[in-house]
Protein backbone atom coordinates (compact mmCIF):
# COMPACT_ATOMS: atom_id res chain seq x y z
CA UNK A 1 0.00 0.00 0.00
CA UNK A 2 1.41 3.17 -0.65
CA UNK A 3 1.73 6.24 1.38
CA UNK A 4 -2.15 8.39 1.15
CA UNK A 5 0.25 11.66 0.26
CA UNK A 6 2.04 9.99 -2.18
CA UNK A 7 1.09 11.44 -5.60
CA UNK A 8 0.84 9.87 -8.88
CA UNK A 9 1.39 10.79 -12.24
CA UNK A 10 -2.33 11.44 -13.21
CA UNK A 11 -4.57 14.10 -13.26
CA UNK A 12 -5.07 16.04 -10.32
CA UNK A 13 -8.34 15.22 -8.04
CA UNK A 14 -9.36 17.01 -4.15
CA UNK A 15 -9.51 14.12 -1.60
CA UNK A 16 -9.76 14.01 2.15
CA UNK A 17 -6.92 12.99 4.17
CA UNK A 18 -7.47 11.43 7.43
CA UNK A 19 -4.54 10.08 9.65
CA UNK A 20 -4.98 7.34 11.64
CA UNK A 21 -5.67 9.55 14.62
CA UNK A 22 -8.78 11.15 12.96
CA UNK A 23 -6.94 14.29 11.92
CA UNK A 24 -8.37 15.89 8.58
CA UNK A 25 -7.42 18.28 5.88
CA UNK A 26 -8.35 18.26 2.32
CA UNK A 27 -5.37 17.77 -0.30
CA UNK A 28 -4.87 18.11 -3.82
CA UNK A 29 -3.04 14.89 -5.53
CA UNK A 30 -2.41 13.34 -8.76
CA UNK A 31 -3.99 10.19 -9.47
CA UNK A 32 -2.36 6.99 -9.31
CA UNK A 33 -2.02 5.96 -12.98
CA UNK A 34 -0.36 1.96 -13.51
CA UNK A 35 0.25 -0.59 -15.97
CA UNK A 36 -1.81 -3.81 -15.56
CA UNK A 37 1.66 -5.52 -14.94
CA UNK A 38 2.67 -2.68 -12.41
CA UNK A 39 -0.11 -3.78 -10.41
CA UNK A 40 -0.01 -7.46 -10.70
CA UNK A 41 3.52 -6.92 -8.98
CA UNK A 42 2.19 -4.89 -6.71
CA UNK A 43 -1.09 -6.30 -5.30
CA UNK A 44 -2.39 -9.48 -3.84
CA UNK A 45 -4.15 -11.93 -6.20
CA UNK A 46 -6.73 -11.89 -4.94
CA UNK A 47 -6.33 -7.40 -4.66
CA UNK A 48 -5.68 -7.68 -8.24
CA UNK A 49 -8.76 -9.66 -9.32
CA UNK A 50 -10.91 -7.85 -7.13
CA UNK A 51 -9.24 -4.27 -7.54
CA UNK A 52 -8.30 -4.34 -11.13
CA UNK A 53 -10.56 -6.82 -12.56
CA UNK A 54 -14.30 -6.10 -10.80
CA UNK A 55 -13.92 -9.39 -8.73
CA UNK A 56 -15.96 -10.49 -5.83
CA UNK A 57 -14.81 -12.43 -2.93
CA UNK A 58 -17.04 -14.93 -1.15
CA UNK A 59 -19.37 -13.74 0.92
CA UNK A 60 -17.98 -13.83 4.76
CA UNK A 61 -14.91 -15.04 3.38
CA UNK A 62 -12.73 -11.69 3.82
CA UNK A 63 -10.27 -10.40 6.09
CA UNK A 64 -12.94 -7.25 7.29
CA UNK A 65 -16.61 -8.80 6.77
CA UNK A 66 -16.55 -9.09 10.79
CA UNK A 67 -14.06 -6.99 12.49
CA UNK A 68 -15.53 -4.59 15.27
CA UNK A 69 -12.03 -2.76 15.83
CA UNK A 70 -12.33 0.50 16.25
CA UNK A 71 -10.31 2.51 12.65
CA UNK A 72 -9.87 3.67 9.57
CA UNK A 73 -10.60 1.43 6.17
CA UNK A 74 -8.21 2.04 3.64
CA UNK A 75 -7.94 1.75 -0.28
CA UNK A 76 -5.69 -1.33 -0.37
CA UNK A 77 -3.69 -0.34 -3.49
CA UNK A 78 -3.09 3.57 -2.58
CA UNK A 79 -3.78 4.17 0.86
CA UNK A 80 -6.84 6.51 0.97
CA UNK A 81 -8.80 7.37 3.92
CA UNK A 82 -12.35 5.18 2.67
CA UNK A 83 -14.48 4.45 5.69
CA UNK A 84 -14.56 4.17 9.90
CA UNK A 85 -15.75 1.54 11.88
CA UNK A 86 -18.30 4.08 13.39
CA UNK A 87 -19.87 4.01 9.73
CA UNK A 88 -19.81 -0.38 9.33
CA UNK A 89 -22.85 -2.29 10.53
CA UNK A 90 -23.46 -5.67 10.38
CA UNK A 91 -25.57 -6.04 6.87
CA UNK A 92 -25.59 -9.98 7.09
CA UNK A 93 -24.51 -10.49 3.40
CA UNK A 94 -20.95 -11.48 4.51
CA UNK A 95 -19.05 -8.06 3.12
CA UNK A 96 -17.78 -5.17 5.13
CA UNK A 97 -21.08 -3.07 4.95
CA UNK A 98 -20.48 1.00 5.57
CA UNK A 99 -23.76 3.82 5.58
CA UNK A 100 -21.18 6.52 4.44
CA UNK A 101 -17.80 6.72 3.77
CA UNK A 102 -14.97 8.56 5.22
CA UNK A 103 -15.58 11.51 3.02
CA UNK A 104 -17.81 11.91 -0.27
CA UNK A 105 -14.26 13.26 -2.00
CA UNK A 106 -12.50 10.37 -1.73
CA UNK A 107 -15.25 7.73 -3.85
CA UNK A 108 -16.29 8.07 -7.27
CA UNK A 109 -19.42 5.88 -8.16
CA UNK A 110 -20.61 4.71 -11.78
CA UNK A 111 -23.01 2.70 -13.31
CA UNK A 112 -22.40 -0.91 -13.45
CA UNK A 113 -23.99 -3.26 -15.80
CA UNK A 114 -22.53 -6.25 -15.61
CA UNK A 115 -23.82 -9.74 -14.55
CA UNK A 116 -27.43 -8.81 -16.03
CA UNK A 117 -28.64 -6.36 -13.83
CA UNK A 118 -27.61 -2.71 -12.89
CA UNK A 119 -25.62 -1.92 -10.06
CA UNK A 120 -23.84 1.41 -8.74
CA UNK A 121 -20.09 0.62 -8.43
CA UNK A 122 -17.69 2.32 -6.01
CA UNK A 123 -14.24 3.45 -6.93
CA UNK A 124 -11.58 4.94 -5.08
CA UNK A 125 -11.35 8.25 -6.57
CA UNK A 126 -7.10 8.40 -6.22
CA UNK A 127 -6.38 5.14 -8.18
CA UNK A 128 -9.93 3.64 -9.45
CA UNK A 129 -9.73 0.78 -7.93
CA UNK A 130 -13.06 -1.41 -7.63
CA UNK A 131 -14.32 -1.12 -4.21
CA UNK A 132 -17.25 -3.33 -4.55
CA UNK A 133 -21.12 -1.38 -4.51
CA UNK A 134 -23.86 1.19 -3.44
CA UNK A 135 -27.34 0.25 -2.09
CA UNK A 136 -30.11 2.20 -1.13
CA UNK A 137 -31.12 -0.53 1.54
CA UNK A 138 -28.80 0.44 4.58
CA UNK A 139 -29.39 1.75 8.31
CA UNK A 140 -30.32 5.40 8.91
CA UNK A 141 -29.18 8.11 8.80
CA UNK A 142 -28.13 7.71 5.31
CA UNK A 143 -30.07 4.72 4.11
CA UNK A 144 -27.22 3.43 1.82
CA UNK A 145 -25.03 0.28 1.99
CA UNK A 146 -21.98 0.47 0.88
CA UNK A 147 -20.93 -3.48 0.39
CA UNK A 148 -16.97 -3.37 0.06
CA UNK A 149 -14.39 -6.20 -0.67
CA UNK A 150 -12.31 -6.91 2.16
CA UNK A 151 -9.57 -7.60 -0.71
CA UNK A 152 -9.99 -3.97 -1.37
CA UNK A 153 -9.11 -2.25 2.03
CA UNK A 154 -6.28 -2.31 5.00
CA UNK A 155 -7.97 -1.38 8.29
CA UNK A 156 -5.68 1.00 10.47
CA UNK A 157 -6.47 0.87 14.29
CA UNK A 158 -6.61 3.49 16.00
Amino acid sequence: MMDPLENGTGPEVELVHVRDDGQRETVRLKKVVRSEADWVGELQPMEFCVMRQQGTERPFSGEYWNNHEKGIYRCASCGTALFQSGEKFESGTGWPSFFAPVAEQNLTTRTDRSHGMERVEVLCKKCDAHLGHLFPDGPKPSGLRYCINSAALKFAKS
